[in-house]
């Protein structure tokens, strides 16, 4: 079977496909005597998940079953294993040979006046990073590469160290639909002691905007609410999402792909 090229990668944009390739590649290295518990420890999912993918892969004919516990890898599926290998060199090609030639230095906000060379300390603050003179050994670090006073932007090159912060929160409130009461059903004066105890407020929906502008409260983020909250917790802030009931669904997702915990007010 000739197999495809310059093609977008499975294993990228598919969290099944990626562990089907992982599923597979165990196969083929470990055939044909197959223990799914060494499987589903080398990647990390359950042996009912390793089960599972494998008797897609044999439905797909990519595994030959041959008995209990004994499993091959036929053409088909080590044309599909080269197939997306190609594809993900090709990926990790660019991101090394176009992607990671731009990014020689990260953008800070000085708080103290840095000379350029000098080694800062590394810290978050209100979701930006910024950069300062105090430096220690179990801080993050890096080295200016331009000067600045105060307040203002500072490039920094040969990070070393973590950031030492924790993820944000997200509350959400769950606003009904126009036709369900919409933002006449909300409670305004727990939403306003939520909106004060919090770092970031984020509308999806009219129903929620219009709960906050009984507020008087302007949202922080207003579009592609799912990505931009996500954001701003991964940068440390804590969220409140006011949310129109049929669009939870889309944000939690995220939040739980990233780990980033939440909870539901209402």
């Amino acid at each position: 079977m000739e197999r495809e090229t310059n093609r977008e990668s499975e294993v990228l944009t598919s969290k099944r496909a990626s562990t089907r390739f992982q599923v597979l590649a165990e196969v083929a290295d470990k055939q044909p005597a197959i223990s799914q518990r060494e499987i589903a420890e080398a990647i990390g999912v359950t042996t009912q998940a390793v089960s599972e993918v494998l008797r897609e892969l044999v439905d797909d004919g990519y595994v030959h079953k041959h008995g209990p516990g004994r499993y091959e890898v036929t053409n088909e599926g080590v044309d599909w294993l080269l197939g997306e290998v190609e594809s993900l060199e090709s990926y990790l090609t660019h991101v090394a040979d176009e992607v990671l030639e731009t990014v020689d230095h990260e953008t800070a906000i000085a708080t103290d006046s840095i000379e350029a060379g000098q080694l800062v300390r590394l810290t978050m603050q209100n979701g930006l990073l910024h950069a300062d003179k105090g430096v220690k050994e179990t801080a993050a670090r890096a080295v200016a590469v331009t000067t600045a006073e105060p307040g203002q932007d500072i490039g920094v090159s040969d990070w070393e160290g973590v950031i030492d912060y924790d993820l944000g929160h997200v509350s959400i409130v769950a606003v009904p639909g126009v036709r369900d009461g919409g933002s006449r059903s909300i409670d305004l004066e727990v939403l306003m002691t939520i909106a004060e105890e919090l770092d970031v407020i984020a509308a999806a929906g009219i129903e929620a905007e219009a709960a906050l502008m009984r507020l008087e409260l302007t949202p922080d983020l207003r579009f592609a609410t799912p990505l931009a909250v996500q954001e701003a917790t991964l940068r440390g802030l804590d969220v409140l999402l006011v949310c129109v009931d049929d669009r939870i669904g889309e944000h939690t997702e995220r939040l739980r792909e990233f780990d980033i915990p939440f909870d539901r007010i209402n």
